[in-house]
This record gives C-alpha cells, sequence and structure tokens, in this order.
C-alpha cells in the first residue's frame, strides 16, 4: 500500500501559480468492498530567483514634476509561490526618490518611484538608481535592475484620466475584439504636447498583454485572447496615458476586469466499476458501480436548472411621490425596487413605464435597469395637481412573468403667483369714477370691494388687503381678508371730493407676493353730478369705442324686437279669448231657448230599432254643417236622465247639455 514517487515532480510545471498545488486519485481495497480517495499536495520549495523583465530601466522625469509623483517600476517575476514569491523590493540609497511597495489583489507586489524632493536640471542632468527584488526564501533570493533617470525640461501639463480606476465585466468566452473598457484622459497642452498615447504600464503582467489589447490613440481595451472564468475571475490592469512633448508627461490609471461565468462546462459522469462482471445470483442491494457528477461551472451554472415559477414582487404594491412645481429637468424622483427568487435570467428584471390616464413620453422616464423613474420636465401645480401611471416588472424568464405598480406623482404648490386683480379692472386708461358715496355717509359704510384671486393653492393664496395710500387717510378703511372698503368715519362738507385710494394685496406664501389696486371714490349728493363732472375730462382715445357702440345698440334693437314680438302674441291670444267666450255665451243661450230656430230631431222607435235604445240629434242655430255629436243608449225608465255633448261649428269650444225626459216620446211623436 505504499505509493511511490515515479519521477521528479516540478510544481511550477504541474500548477503555474496555482496554490496549493495537489493531485487526487482513488483507490479500491476489496474484501472488504472500500472506494478511498487520496490527494497529494505537492509543496513549493525556493528553487527559482526573482527575473526582471530586462536589466536597465530608463526614465525621463521633469524637473517641474512636484514632489509626491509616483513612478511605476518593472515588476520582476518569480514563478514561486507562498512566501518563496517575490516578497518586496529595495532602493539603493538617494537624496530625491523613495520606494512604495504595492500588493495587487492576487498579492503579487509591484513597485513605484515616489519623488521626495523636487529635481533640478542645472544641479544634476541625470541619476542613476538600482532596484534589487527579494523574495522570501531562507536563504532569500534576488534580482537586480538598473534604473537610469534623464531630468530633463518639463512639459508644463501633464495628461489627467478622468477617473483613477476603471471598472468592466466581461462574459468568459468573449470573442476576441469585444471592447472591454474605454480610457480617457485629457491634456491642457496645446500641439505634440497635448496629443495622447495610451499604453500599458510597464509593470502590467504579460499574461495581461496576452489577453487584452489597447489602442494607442482611443484608449480603447479590447480582448485579445480567450478568457477563461475557471481560471482567473479578476484581472487588475494598469494603464498609462503619454503625451508627445520633448518631455512627455505620464498619467496611470487602474482597469478591474471582471469575468463573468458562462455556461460553457457540461457536467462529467464518472463511473467506478467494482464488482464486474456481476453473477446471477447477487443479492439485491449488492454495490455494482459508483458514479460521480462534477461540473466545472460556478454558483448556477454548476446546479440544477431554474424554473421560472415566481413572479416579480415590488417592496410596496404603491408608491405616493411629492415632487415641487418649477423643478429641474431630469431629476430623479423614485426608485421601484423589486426581488424575484428565481436564478439566472429568470430573475433578471426589466422596468417599464406604462400609459397613464395621459401620454407622459415626455414628462417620465423610467431607467429599465434599475427601476429609477425620472422626472423629464419642469412641472406646473397649477397646470395639473396629480400624474396617476404604472410601471410594469417583467423578468427574462420564457414565458415572462410580470407584476404591475402604481404610481401617483402629487405637484405641490410653491408661491410663484401674486394675486391678480379683478376689480377695479387694472388696465383702466382714463379715470372713471365709477364709485360713488354721498356727503354725510356714517362711519360703517360700504363703498366697494376689491375682488382678486390668487392661482397658488392653500396658504398661498390667502389674500390680506391693506391700505397703503390715500388721498385722506382717515376716512376710509380696507377689510384685511374681505377687500371691502368703508367709511372710517362720518363724510364732511369739507372733505375732498375724489379720493384715490391704493390697496396693497399679498398673499401668505414664502417669498411673499404682492401688487396693488387703485381705487377711485366720488363724493356727491346725487349721481347727476359724477356725470357732470365727467363730461369735463377728455376721454383718451379708445378704439374699442365704437365697438362697445354697436354692441350697445345692437342689444337694444333685439329687446326692442323681442318686446314688440311678445306683445304682439299677446294681443292675438287675448283676441280669440274674448272670440271664443262670447260663442260660447252665445250657445248657452240658444241651447234653452223654445223651438224655433234650433231643430230637435228624435229617432222614431221602429221594429229595427231595439225597444231600449234610444237617439238623440242636436243641432245648433244658423248652421247646416254641424255634426252629429252623441247617440247613446239609455234604460227604459220613465224617469231616465240624459247626458250628451255638443260641438258646434268654432273649433276648440266644447261644452255639455244635460236633459232630462219625465216620459217616453210615442212612435207618433
Amino acid at each position: 500500500g505504499a505509493l511511490l514517487v515515479n519521477e521528479r515532480i516540478d510544481r511550477e510545471e504541474l500548477c503555474g501559480a496555482l496554490s496549493p498545488c495537489s493531485l487526487s486519485f482513488e483507490i479500491v481495497v476489496e474484501n472488504p468492498l472500500e472506494l478511498y480517495s487520496g490527494t497529494v499536495e505537492i509543496q513549493d520549495i525556493n528553487d527559482n530567483d526573482p527575473v526582471f523583465p530586462s536589466s536597465q530601466a530608463r526614465l525621463e522625469i521633469s524637473e517641474s514634476v512636484p514632489a509626491g509623483a509616483r513612478f511605476p517600476l518593472e515588476s520582476a517575476q518569480d514563478p514561486d509561490v507562498g512566501v518563496n514569491s517575490l516578497q518586496t523590493y529595495q532602493l539603493s540609497a538617494n537624496p530625491n526618490f523613495a520606494l512604495d511597495v504595492q500588493t495587487r489583489v492576487d498579492g503579487s507586489k509591484y513597485a513605484e518611484l515616489v519623488l521626495e524632493k523636487e529635481l533640478d536640471r542645472e544641479e544634476q542632468r541625470e541619476l542613476n538608481l538600482v532596484l534589487t527584488a527579494l523574495d522570501g526564501g531562507s536563504p532569500p533570493r534576488s534580482a537586480h535592475v538598473q534604473i537610469h533617470i534623464d531630468v530633463v525640461d518639463a512639459n508644463d501639463n501633464a495628461p489627467v484620466f478622468n477617473q483613477s480606476t476603471y471598472k468592466a465585466s466581461v462574459r468568459e468566452n468573449t470573442p476576441s475584439g469585444t471592447l472591454v473598457a474605454r480610457i480617457s484622459a485629457y491634456d491642457l497642452d496645446d500641439g505634440p504636447n497635448g496629443d495622447i498615447v495610451y499604453s500599458f504600464s510597464s509593470h502590467t503582467p504579460a499574461k495581461v498583454r496576452e489577453l487584452f489589447a489597447l489602442d494607442s490613440a482611443t484608449g480603447e481595451l479590447r480582448v485579445k485572447g480567450q478568457l477563461d472564468y475557471e481560471e482567473t475571475k479578476l484581472y487588475e490592469i494598469y494603464l498609462q496615458a503619454k503625451d508627445k512633448g520633448a518631455v512627455p508627461g505620464v498619467a496611470h490609471c487602474k482597469v478591474l476586469v471582471e469575468v463573468v461565468d458562462v455556461n460553457d462546462n457540461a457536467p462529467e459522469i464518472t463511473v467506478t466499476s467494482v464488482y464486474s462482471p456481476v453473477p446471477e445470483d447477487a443479492a439485491p442491494g449488492t454495490v455494482v458501480a459508483l458514479l460521480s457528477v462534477t461540473d466545472l461551472d460556478s454558483h448556477d451554472n454548476g446546479l440544477v436548472s431554474d424554473v421560472n415559477d415566481n413572479a416579480p414582487k415590488s417592496s410596496q404594491d404603491s408608491y405616493d411621490v411629492y415632487v415641487q412645481e418649477n423643478n429641474m429637468p431630469g431629476i430623479p424622483i423614485l426608485n421601484v425596487s423589486a426581488t424575484d427568487p428565481d436564478l439566472g435570467r429568470n430573475a433578471h428584471l426589466s422596468y417599464t413605464l406604462l400609459q397613464g390616464d395621459t401620454a407622459f413620453g415626455h414628462l417620465f422616464s423610467i431607467n429599465r435597469e434599475n427601476g429609477t423613474l425620472y422626472l423629464l420636465t419642469s412641472l406646473d401645480h397649477e397646470d395639473q395637481v396629480e400624474f396617476s401611471m404604472m410601471v410594469q416588472i417583467q423578468d427574462g424568464g420564457f414565458p415572462p412573468l410580470a407584476t404591475n405598480v402604481s404610481v401617483s406623482v402629487f405637484v405641490t404648490d410653491l408661491n410663484d403667483n401674486a394675486p391678480m386683480v379683478l376689480y377695479p379692472h387694472p388696465n383702466t386708461t382714463t379715470t372713471t369714477y365709477s364709485d360713488v358715496v354721498a356727503p354725510g355717509t356714517p362711519a360703517g359704510h360700504m363703498v366697494t370691494k376689491v375682488v382678486a384671486v390668487d392661482a397658488d393653492a392653500g396658504h398661498n393664496a390667502w389674500i390680506s388687503y391693506t391700505l397703503l395710500q390715500a388721498t385722506d387717510p382717515s376716512l376710509f378703511s380696507v377689510g384685511l381678508h374681505s377687500g371691502e372698503i368703508f367709511t372710517a368715519r362720518q363724510l364732511r362738507e369739507d372733505d375732498a371730493p375724489e379720493h384715490t385710494l391704493v390697496i396693497l394685496l399679498k398673499d401668505h406664501g414664502e417669498p411673499v407676493l404682492s401688487t396693488t389696486a387703485t381705487v377711485s371714490i366720488s363724493v356727491a349728493e346725487m349721481v347727476k353730478e359724477v356725470l357732470t363732472d365727467l363730461t369735463d375730462v377728455a376721454p383718451a382715445s379708445d378704439p374699442r369705442r365704437h365697438v362697445t357702440f354697436y354692441l350697445i345698440l345692437a342689444v337694444i334693437l333685439v329687446s326692442a324686437a323681442f318686446f314688440i314680438t311678445m306683445l304682439s302674441v299677446g294681443i292675438f291670444k287675448c283676441y280669440k279669448w274674448r272670440q271664443s267666450k262670447e260663442l260660447y255665451n252665445s250657445s248657452r243661450s240658444t241651447t234653452y231657448r223654445t223651438p224655433g230656430p234650433f231643430h230637435h230631431i228624435d229617432a222614431v222607435r221602429g221594429g229595427f230599432t231595439p225597444p231600449s235604445f234610444y237617439h238623440q240629434v242636436y243641432l245648433t242655430t244658423d248652421s247646416r254643417q254641424s255634426d252629429l255629436l252623441c247617440k247613446k243608449p239609455f234604460t227604459s225608465s220613465p224617469l231616465g236622465s240624459r247626458q250628451g255633448t255638443i260641438r258646434n261649428g268654432e273649433p276648440g269650444l266644447y261644452h255639455q247639455i244635460v236633459g232630462t225626459a219625465s216620459r217616453l216620446p210615442t212612435p207618433a211623436e
């Protein structure tokens, strides 16, 4: 059962930079049948020296570079791992530079020169330094590189990156040429001193240069090699921007590239046969083989796949958002958040703004990825107070599941409207004293009222009225909230005949907005005096006075025509009524006269007429066009009562005649 080494083991050849380095195996033991798994860990020894890419490095540094400037140096590589790998750097003694050793995310070390004392080209034109790389072995192994620094006249402005760290993510197995990130730097200099060339920093590992390519003109970082999530999950790439000046300025930035796992590995099934062939009399439950399933992918890509059986769930069913009017366009006002317990694309949520009670395309917009609702334009409380809309949250499953969330946006009022005077009209150009008060009017008499409105709401629309200026301040007062103008004291004969009041109208908003109204009041015994005074006032030229005249004339003519028409209709109706009344009286007097002009015709009872049937016909006098009005059966009682209705030749007039018979008529009669 001894495990032996067959050949010399080179850990760096087997595992490279991976640590720990291990080899796995399985052992089957029979009688009894058992399966054991084993792992051999290959431990590292310090058998490799650190190595620099070159034996010399050359830097050009301007004398105008301020203290604190940093200059990355080429990194040494050591294939050993752990404490045997590269651990630190040392710099030869000098009065100008110090060494700062940094650690990458993967634990590797790199060095930067830090300028502690500014350079002076007139004092020293060049410097020679030695950089030593040391590993952690015992004894430590080392490597050296000569650093030659030329001090030259400076380019006044070095390039500057718009950000010091860029972050990007790219899926593994992404094809070559795919854009990963675009870095950007600017240089305030003109001409060649302002032209920027992008490149990898000197301490960028060779593996990174094999996987990524950088466009020196545009700063576009693209995929060059084959990325594998299972090998490396994160790349830390250092880039620099250098101008084309005689002494080029240099700026540095860092790009963190995250490799996203894709499901590019199929599950692997391993079958270990432990009992073959199987005899026909093998007992039930006998172990025949051992099976194991592995998947090199990570997270969800390495599990049993998800089913899209959960709809997105929002933290709230509805949102109420309050936004002040006159807002800045483009501001975010709400973040709609939701979760989906599914995995992968089934849990990827997208947000869509559904149309509400009006078209919102020019007012609101929502970020499809994170649910941030933006207000695209400035709102006005006086235009619309509330907006209602629906936000649909949909996952990326097939078929997709969605949830709707209602959003109400309320526009709060700001005091952005001053009070507006309706009466007296603020655009009056002539002095017309429409408000008159008689001499001797007692105190407390309401003379007129200032009417105003404010388009704002709430406290912003409350208006207060104060007397700002008056011909006689002691004569009139104004209601604080009503705008009604009262006499403050009784009018005297020596009071001025004409008064001008200036009323200040203020709202209760913050800040307070105000306006003024001018009211003219005349003191006169009667309106005639005021009209006499008005005739002395030369009217200002008003192009609308002819229009007003014609409008008044038209109203008078229409009113006169209507009055004449109604009077004619009344006279005609009265005439018809009197005529009908005379005919009615005439008919009544004729009905009860003795026979003569009135013809009374009785039906003759014959063999063809039932003995119980009686006919009466009434005809009016002086007319041969009267109609048969009524024929009606009645009982054979000798004292039967008869009732009939007649209609004469005059339309619209009806009356009833009730007659009685004391006996039945004989055939002779």
